[in-house]
């Protein structure tokens, strides 16, 4: 096997692999599986070329020698491939899709780059950035969150995507001179008026104790502002549109003040916890900005509570070939 190949053999050394990595990418596999063995010389050829020590560490397990593992990450297909970031699950590929991991390995590509820069200039890899305390009790489940079947209305184009909400690395807003040489935005903004409306679909039921939100508007734009009153709706099956949302009795209801965002522009909102105990899918509707405002801005998004139980392992099968 290849030296950029770490072969796993027991959950005590995928574990401290979590630990000792920035980014772990873990491919679930089985010598039976013909799939398995088609997208091998990819996955190979991406680990030889993107991983790093200590920031990136490619994977392979044997999901009949380890069963404990595929069970404990829900892998009911093979080959699975799961992205770790800061040992939380964040991106999951079943089946040997050569063109869904190409994708999810060219943004991993981009943030193994920015990583580089951030060592090279003092940065600790490791460490997460938090907008505001998370409460006592509770962790951010943002991992939770299916980030490829969130929808996102009325967002600016020139913004970015709806994914660089739920990332946990700083806001390039607070770095002046990083904002000004930045490529790609990784905030998004309303486009047509003042309203967004975010659809949040989560892997399993999860509890929410609070939604953590972070705006930076640029200074000196009084037209482009932060959120003021947000309606949230639970176990939705689907987006909301904006006259559905008006009309709608909301899960909660929140307005805003000037005092409630910190110096890093970020605002806890305390959940009616009883209320989203039970919470499959949610969406953030921003029903207007700061009075007066054109557009409103969110640049990141936490969810914080307690992630759901995971799903039992069925009967493995293998994806793209017929049983």
């Amino acid at each position: 096997m290849s030296k950029s190949l770490v072969e796993i053999s027991s959950k005590e050394q995928f574990d401290k692999t979590l630990k000792s990595s920035k980014i772990v990418v873990a491919d679930f596999y089985a010598n039976w599986c013909g799939p398995c063995k088609q997208i091998a010389p990819l996955y190979q050829t991406l680990a030889e070329s993107l991983s790093r020590p200590s920031i990136v560490t490619f994977t392979k397990i044997n999901s009949d020698d380890n069963p404990a593992l595929a069970q404990e990450y829900s892998v009911t297909a093979l080959p699975t491939f799961i992205l770790f970031r800061d040992a939380k699950v964040t991106q999951k590929i079943q089946g040997a899709n050569p063109a869904e991991l190409k994708k999810v390995v060219q943004e991993l590509a981009a943030e193994v780059e920015s990583l580089g820069e951030s060592s090279g200039s003092g940065g600790s890899v490791g460490a997460a950035w938090k907008g505001a305390e998370i409460p006592r009790g509770y962790s951010d489940i943002s991992d939770q969150v299916e980030i490829r079947n969130c929808e996102l209305l009325n967002a600016d184009e020139d913004a970015g995507p709806v994914k660089v909400l739920l990332t946990d690395s700083r806001p390039t807003a607070l770095n002046k001179e990083k904002a000004a040489a930045a490529k790609d935005k990784d905030w998004v903004q309303s486009g047509a008026d003042d309203q967004l409306l975010l659809f949040i679909p989560f892997q399993s039921s999860v509890k929410l104790h609070t939604l953590q939100i972070t705006s930076i508007p640029p200074d000196g734009q009084d037209d482009i502002t932060r959120p003021e009153v947000i309606r949230l709706y639970i176990n939705r099956t689907q987006n909301m549109d904006f006259a559905e949302a008006d009309e709608t009795e909301p899960t909660q209801e929140v307005t805003l003040k000037p005092e409630d965002w910190n110096k890093d522009g970020t605002t806890n909102i305390s959940l009616r916890y009883v209320k989203f105990q039970k919470t499959t899918t949610l969406v953030v509707y921003v029903q207007r900005g700061v009075e007066g405002a054109e557009a409103v801005r969110i640049d990141r998004l936490k969810l914080i509570g307690e992630a759901g139980t995971k799903r039992e392992m069925g009967k493995l099968q293998k994806v793209g070939e017929d049983e």
